[in-house]
């Protein structure tokens, strides 16, 4: 016994150093030193929005600040909240302490962290599938090929690595998968195994990316009844696991959980309706299993034509874990076509959460994953067939494989049509996988034979690497081979260094960076922007910032901009272009206005709405002043003059949670403030609390009495602290929890 452990942890440690080897050699373009050799992932989401934010964060962080407000992007929001921030999830934190240490951020740190979570991803599912499989001769080979599947087909490498919180929550599915396994392996449920499945679960929420970790919850819970039902576990303790896996996973995220509800509820995107939610993929992706890259830029069902075959294995053989990813996979394809289906008709209002989401096509993620366990299974189902059967089996896979063929023969005419290559190209994809096919059935017909010959599983393994290895590494649509140098730059281009060199402005002000700034760059240089690239706006300041792209004086008058970048040199208000330059878009100019509002703003003429609609009805009003006078959404209590007095109001500390006003005013005011209005400020006049009222719909203003007077804001969200506790306590528990458990093993 002791001699067939020895053998087995042999071959583990061996498949384990094949998995970090083909690793390296995947992504062997981002560590090579060579200048020339190296490539880098493409600009866009990754550089303008994870790069940007991830820049604030380490800039934060490295000393010693928990970003919880944002002051850059979005004409302010509340950072903890954003889920793709991602500000306490564990990785990043790694990242950005190796970042400290190297002295630096840059776009390199984001792309080996990415790089470490697809091997991440490879060796948890290698975990899960040994445990899967335990017993087998051909466990650890079934393993290896499930997390070369999951870590290199279509799935993972297309768009998850450039929608970096996409890859990061995905890859946490197997470690909470495995804690279910090893709690249900018999009909007494192990308690230590479910706390590391809320773990994983947990952490995949803390990741950014709401959407994957759901699809993730609904499959792991739907394995947890599986495994249940399997091992004739109650309800009764079926429930109370539940309960305990939800209490595990909400108080691992917790921190971030709380407050990233809070904000989706007021955010714009929580009032998109049916049809912006419901994209999908077209019928026709599916073609993709065959022909990758026949359709779209990206081919995220793709998991391989061999592993085609031993997934149709599992399916045949209908063994019981088979038949529930099988079902998963089907469920997971169906629902990823989105309204183009009546699948998604039907469940749309019975599903909790899945009106919360866009993209459909994100269930990707489920199929890739259930497809992945089950090629594992079926090469599990291969090696155990009887040697007199193999005969009959080679003839099945002689049929398996012309039915490839044909279809790959139809996909000619399919190609022929299709709007994203010419005839050339996809002449190309059908050779590729037709030679693949041919190499298929040789090679799995030899492992028929002799599915424990060496030499056999060595060419299966190599045919299946070689095969997912060329269709995707360096995917034109993830990479550019250049160095990650020539993607961003970390010092401010001279547009932004412009604005920067401000000497005449010792009070906060904002700027328009549609054109020259762009994307969320605002939080990269340090250039308060009122616009951004996240996919969570505030929606009353969302609902005045893009009602005009480039010519919005409603939007620079309220959020007290000073400077526009702007593809004209004259806009519709007074300004003076400063200086001219060019970014991806084409020439741009810089106009610095003439006479921008400031941040801190006192106003002595009120008018009172019930409702942001009737403020916006009111502003659109072009004989409304909105410098003279103020919308406010509740009548204030102090009396104001009948006619206007000169005060001042100004900023004499300015940082992200904590903003100091100094005001001087004869007369009652009101102060107006170009800064949202959110839960969580709290203000404080002369150390006495006061409110804040919503003005201008969506900004802040407050009842200020006549004198002189010092206002502290501070931002402090109660969801931030209650979910904090609440984590803290969760994590200090699974620690204990965890050294229990090791001193008694």
């Amino acid at each position: 016994m002791i001699r067939l452990r020895s053998i087995s942890h042999n071959k583990d440690i061996f498949f384990i150093l094949t998995l970090i080897l083909l690793w390296l050699i995947f992504f062997w373009r981002l560590f090579t030193p060579i200048a020339e050799d190296q490539a880098s992932l493409k600009n866009g989401d990754f550089s303008g929005q994870f790069v940007a934010f991830g820049a604030y964060q380490y800039e934060r962080m490295s000393q010693g600040e928990i970003p919880l407000w944002n002051p850059y992007n979005n004409a302010g929001l509340p950072f903890i909240a954003d889920t793709q921030a991602a500000v306490f999830y564990p990785p990043r934190w790694i990242t950005i302490g190796l970042s400290s240490l190297a002295g630096e951020w840059n776009y390199n740190a984001l792309q080996l962290e990415m790089a470490f979570h697809v091997l991440l991803y490879t060796l948890l599912m290698y975990a899960f599938m040994r445990r899967l499989t335990l017993g087998h001769e051909q466990s650890h080979f079934a393993s290896f090929i499930a997390s070369v599947i999951i870590g290199y087909g279509g799935y993972t490498t297309s768009y998850p690595p450039l929608q970096l919180a996409v890859l990061e929550a995905a890859i946490w599915f197997p470690l909470g998968a495995l804690g279910i396994l090893e709690a249900t392996r018999s009909d007494t449920l192990k308690w230590r195994w479910i706390a590391l499945a809320g773990f994983g679960l947990g952490v995949s929420w803390l990741a950014g990316h709401p959407q994957t970790s759901w699809f993730m919850t609904y499959l792991l819970v739907a394995y947890l009844a599986y495994r249940c039902h399997k091992q004739k576990i109650g309800w009764k303790s079926f429930l109370s696991v539940l309960i305990g896996f939800g209490v595990i996973t909400l108080g691992v995220t917790a921190v971030t959980l709380l407050p990233g509800i809070e904000y989706l509820l007021q955010t714009s995107r929580d009032g998109l309706g049916f049809d912006a939610k419901g994209n999908g993929f077209p019928f026709k992706d599916v073609a993709q299993l065959l022909l990758p890259g026949s359709v779209s830029l990206w081919s995220p069902l793709y998991v391989g034509i061999p592993a085609l075959f031993f997934i149709g294995v599992a399916i045949i053989r209908n063994e019981s874990e088979s038949r529930f990813w099988m079902a998963v996979a089907l469920i997971g394809l169906v629902h990823s076509v989105g309204a183009n289906s009546s699948f998604y008709y039907a469940t749309y209002n019975l599903i909790p959460g899945l009106r919360f989401f866009r993209g459909q096509e994100r269930a990707a993620f489920v199929v890739a994953n259930s497809l992945a366990i089950l090629a594992g299974l079926g090469l599990i189902s291969v090696s155990t067939w009887a040697n007199q059967l193999h005969r009959d089996h080679a003839l099945k896979l002689w049929q398996w494989m012309t039915g490839l063929l044909v279809l790959i023969a139809v996909g000619v005419f399919v190609g022929s049509k299709s709007d994203q290559l010419d005839f050339g190209e996809f002449l190309d994809i059908i050779a590729f996988s037709a030679l693949i096919a041919v190499a298929s059935l040789f090679t799995i017909s030899a492992y028929l034979k002799q599915p424990s010959r060496p030499l056999i599983i060595c060419l299966l393994a190599l045919l299946i690497v070689f095969e997912l290895f060329t269709v995707n590494m360096d995917s034109n649509g993830t990479y550019d081979p250049v160095s990650y140098t020539q993607q961003l730059s970390m010092t401010p281009p001279p547009l932004v260094e412009r604005v920067l060199q401000d000497e005449n402005s010792d009070q906060p002000f904002r700027v328009d960076g549609f054109r020259g700034l762009q994307d969320n760059f605002g939080s990269l240089y340090g250039v308060m922007d009122m616009r951004g690239i996240s996919p969570l706006f505030l929606e009353g300041p969302q609902r005045v910032i893009y009602r005009d792209y480039t010519n919005n004086p409603l939007a620079w008058e309220l959020y007290a901009v000073k400077y526009v970048y702007s593809g004209s040199d004259r806009l519709s208000i007074p300004s003076t272009v400063i200086t001219e330059g060019d970014d991806r878009d084409g020439h741009v100019y810089l106009h610095q206005l003439e006479n921008p509002r400031p941040f801190a703003h006192l106003v002595y003429d009120v008018a009172v709405v019930d409702s942001d609609e009737f403020a916006m009805a009111l502003m659109d009003d072009p004989n409304f002043d909105e410098r003279q006078s103020i919308v406010l959404h509740q009548q204030p209590i102090l009396e104001l003059p009948s006619a206007p007095v000169s005060g001042t109001a100004t900023v004499t500390l300015f940082e992200p949670e904590h903003i100091t006003i100094d005001i001087d005013t004869p007369e009652n005011t009101i102060l107006s403030l170009a800064h949202p209005d959110y839960k969580g400020w709290n203000a404080a006049l002369n150390d006495e609390s006061v409110d804040i009222i919503r003005a201008y719909a969506g900004l802040s203003a407050i009842e200020i009495p006549a004198g002189n007077h010092q206002l502290d804001l501070y931002f402090v969200p109660m969801t931030y602290t209650i979910g904090a506790l609440w984590s803290l306590l969760t994590w200090v528990g699974l620690g204990l929890f965890t050294l229990v458990a090791i001193f008694r093993r």
